[in-house]
């Protein structure tokens, strides 16, 4: 009769061995699974950082051309008044007339204006319109400028005017 409640208890004793290794396993199996968490709300949190942090970069430079852009807008509009000061200046020899002229002029400079150079070099249409043909000792050579042409930071705001010479 022992033999036989050994018997009968053998599997209840099985039974609470398998449960015993289930619960020593349900921890292990929680923390392995937390891990996985864990590391897959890392990787998330790495890849918005760093989305945000391109945002960041794109809104700056965007900010940064929307600037370029105003400033190159508003240049343009100042040029004529530049030309006049030039045209002037020819004209009417006063100290203080050159002080204005050469401080605006410095003023654009700093901003970033740079005058394109034409004068005495073989026309390139990218940089100047040729608005007269005229007799000369060299073919496509600009001979004059009737109007300055500007770049600024890098790009043609505006193209030269001149006369190219050609040979007769």
């Amino acid at each position: 009769m022992v033999n036989n409640q050994q018997k009968a208890n053998k599997p209840k004793e099985d039974e609470q061995k398998i449960q015993t290794e289930a619960h020593e396993l349900e921890p292990k199996l929680e923390i392995e699974t937390l891990k996985k968490e864990v590391e897959d709300f890392k990787t998330k949190y790495l890849r918005a950082l760093a989305d945000y942090q391109n945002l960041e970069k794109r809104i700056i430079q965007e900010r940064e051309e929307t600037r370029k852009f105003a400033n190159s807008l508003l240049i343009l509009e100042l040029l004529p008044f530049l030309d006049h000061l030039e045209a002037a200046e020819v004209f009417i020899k006063d100290q203080g007339l050159k002080m204005i002229k050469d401080n605006f002029l410095n003023l654009l400079k700093h901003l970033g204006l740079e005058e394109i150079t034409v004068l005495n070099q073989e026309f390139d249409p990218q940089l100047a319109e040729a608005v007269d043909i005229v007799a000369g000792k060299k073919d496509n050579l600009v001979v004059e400028v009737t109007r300055k042409g500007y770049s600024y930071q890098g790009k043609i705001l505006r193209i030269a005017q001149v006369k190219v010479s050609k040979k007769s």
